[in-house]
């Protein structure tokens, strides 16, 4: 008998939920990423006991007909890439085509989508990764995804998670990186059928960074405003007056995608050198245009991580965008 098998479709989602969902704030990232992309102006994430109970995004985008509604949660499958140059060139936040069969598989899942031309949505409801039931039914234009019992059939999993607290602040921290990155969009975030947070569309970023970030740092902030051929930063860094004790405080966005890059981290604390003393960490919301096939957006599975061609390049764009705005 051979020792090598293929295995299930259930169990492989399940081992790549393990790589794509770590905790409740991953399925709000993953799942707010299609809102985006599908084009949502007002998405709404609620949420119950830390997530662990409920988690629903609601968007209101493109939507889905019932094929397609159903293909999404096909393992491997996407409307963002066609052919290989389009892996090389990214200009969508979620693309792999895993997290809706990855997160249906540790969770009791509900897929609601309706397109604005169609007179009725889909419906469909899963279980653990098995379909139970694909049905009509009235939907407002757009999607919403309804994901309960996080990791109800992965005991191991579900004991790691944090407290109630831990994990509603990854989940803020995370839906206010992406609100960062798309200020024209209207943001709404509920625990336990309470508004706790919100981020009204606005024309103006600054605005959207104060509403992030506190009103009370927006006359502290400086303008970013530097371009080459390599890349284009635009955003904020606010004086060294204000500054934290770690990094979280500095934003790094890559196309409107929230990273956590080494490289940019440092050229930003370069552009700073000499202004804070050892242990402070500046506060700064960078913006980086970089053509889409000049960044590699696919180094690890949650997408934080980015690898850049021209990396010393970008290096010295962002650090002399911070060193230039700091010095006026």
């Amino acid at each position: 008998m051979p020792r090598i098998r293929i295995l299930p479709d259930i169990l492989s989602n399940k081992i790549a939920a393990g790589e794509v969902v770590e905790r409740p704030a991953a399925v709000v990232k993953e799942l707010v990423e299609n809102a985006i992309d599908a084009g949502g102006r007002r998405i709404v994430v609620e949420i119950e006991a830390g997530g662990r109970r409920l988690i629903r995004v609601s968007d209101d985008g493109a939507g889905m007909d019932r094929d397609d509604t159903l293909l999404a949660l096909e393992r491997y499958a996407t409307s963002k890439i066609v052919n290989d140059a389009d892996l090389f060139a990214i200009r969508t936040l979620g693309f792999r085509g895993e997290a809706l069969p990855s997160i249906a598989s540790v969770s009791r899942l509900t897929l609601v989508s309706r397109p604005a031309d169609r007179p009725a949505g889909t419906e469909v409801r899963v279980d653990g990764g098995r379909i139970r039931k694909v049905t009509e039914t009235g939907a407002p234009p757009g999607t919403m995804v309804t994901v309960k019992d996080l990791f109800f059939n992965t005991p191991a999993r579900r004991k790691f998670l944090k407290t109630v607290s831990t994990e509603m602040g990854h989940i803020g921290d995370c839906l206010a990186s992406l609100a960062l990155g798309h200020p024209e969009i209207d943001f709404r975030l509920s625990h336990n059928g309470k508004t706790t947070r919100r981020w009204p569309a606005v024309s103006d970023p600054v605005d959207r960074v104060a509403d992030v970030l506190g009103r009370a740092l927006q006359d502290e902030l400086f303008p970013l405003g530097l371009e080459s051929d390599a890349a284009q930063v635009s955003g904020w860094v606010a004086s060294p007056r204000v500054n934290r004790s770690t990094s979280r405080g500095v934003h790094l966005l890559v196309n409107g995608r929230h990273v956590k890059a080494r490289a940019l981290l440092h050229a930003v604390m370069q552009g700073d050198r000499q202004r804070l003393m050892k242990g402070q960490f500046p506060v700064a919301v960078c913006y980086l245009s970089v053509p889409a096939d000049q960044v590699d957006v696919n180094v690890h599975p949650t997408n934080h991580e980015v690898r850049f061609a021209r990396q010393r390049d970008v290096h010295g764009v962002v650090a002399g965008a911070v060193a230039a705005a700091l010095d006026q």
